[in-house]
């Protein structure tokens, strides 16, 4: 069976659009990789793509800001539940510092043996930074705000998804994906996501039967999906394959995201999952090299409703 060789991207349904720019490239030093719109549906949103220069893959996280059309969701059981970001070993203090400085409450806490860094995005989705001593990728940095290379996020280490039966998810996580499941303990379980590179990314499954019910649409103040990196199209379509026969039939088709292809398969425990693979152009298919994430641009299908979108999207110094 075609095998996952880490995390490909994370994406959330945020609040305002400014804020979010602000938070991830100004407060978290992470570059604009890609400003585009939501290709589904019909309601100008934009889609913002946040991480390292060249938008190297398990370093992206991507965002709808959804304020200006007022959709919210709900944040609960049955569904993901915090984004987590690797930093260098030490670095947590930095950013306890730096974030309590800006107006954002962090604090430093140890959780699955890790020290780590807890504190929430402007709209209160949960984000952490955790110490990761065995990660080789280069931290981000970025001169202009003050990270360097001693404190800078390295890239995606995971996600925390909550769930009202840990059985059915292992089954999925474990089985149909696969990943390997490295710890159960008092605070969860712990799957590690393969990577062919040796770069330590995981999932961490807790139980949650008091939340309500998050929302699974896309929405406002929740994460929408996890995506994991096939790498090519063969490798995502044989896996495509052998999850629906498993009986995991919640499996959409492939889906053109213009510098990526992607299917989205719904987990028992409710998270949104996606397998995904970058094209040969990736992100210089509309921008060039050096410069990606540097201007609004639309996907070819959307040529005859550019004017519509940009009216309609919500006004933001993506500076």
């Amino acid at each position: 069976m075609s095998k996952i060789s880490g995390y490909h991207h994370l994406t959330l349904s945020t609040d305002g659009a400014q804020e979010d720019f602000d938070f991830y490239t100004k407060t978290l030093g992470l570059h604009s990789v890609k400003r585009t719109v939501l290709f589904d549906g019909v309601i100008p949103v934009y889609h913002l793509y946040y991480g390292s220069p060249n938008g190297d893959a398990s370093t992206i996280i991507t965002t709808f800001p959804f304020r200006k059309p007022g959709v919210y969701g709900r944040r609960g059981t049955n569904q993901s539940r915090a984004i987590l970001q690797a930093i260098p070993m030490g670095a947590a203090d930095f950013w306890v510092d730096r974030l309590n400085g800006r107006g954002i409450e962090a604090k430093k806490v140890t959780r699955f043996g890790t020290e780590r860094v807890i504190f929430a995005h402007p709209c209160g989705i949960p984000h952490e930074l955790v110490e990761s001593d065995s990660d080789k990728r280069e931290p981000i940095t970025n001169a202009s705000q003050g990270i360097g290379k001693d404190h800078g996020i390295k890239g995606i280490y995971g996600s925390v998804v909550a769930v009202t039966d840990k059985t059915a998810m292992n089954d999925f996580l474990t089985i149909a994906l696969p990943l390997e499941l490295e710890a159960s303990t008092d605070d969860g379980d712990v799957y590690r996501v393969p990577d062919s590179s040796g770069v330590i990314q995981r999932v961490e499954v807790i139980t949650d039967r008091q939340s309500p019910q998050g929302t699974w649409t896309l929405s406002g103040g929740t994460i929408h999906h996890l995506a994991l990196n096939t790498g090519d199209e063969e490798s995502q379509l044989k896996l495509r394959a052998h999850i629906e026969g498993l009986g995991f039939t919640d499996i959409s088709e492939q889906k053109d995201r213009n510098y990526f292809k992607s299917c989205y398969v719904r987990s028992p425990g409710g998270a949104l999952f996606e397998l995904a693979w970058t094209t040969p152009e990736g992100w210089t298919k509309d921008e060039p090299a050096g410069s990606i994430g540097k201007t609004l641009v639309f996907p070819p299908w959307f040529k005859d409703r550019e004017d519509e979108l940009r009216e309609g999207l919500e006004q933001a110094d993506f500076v």
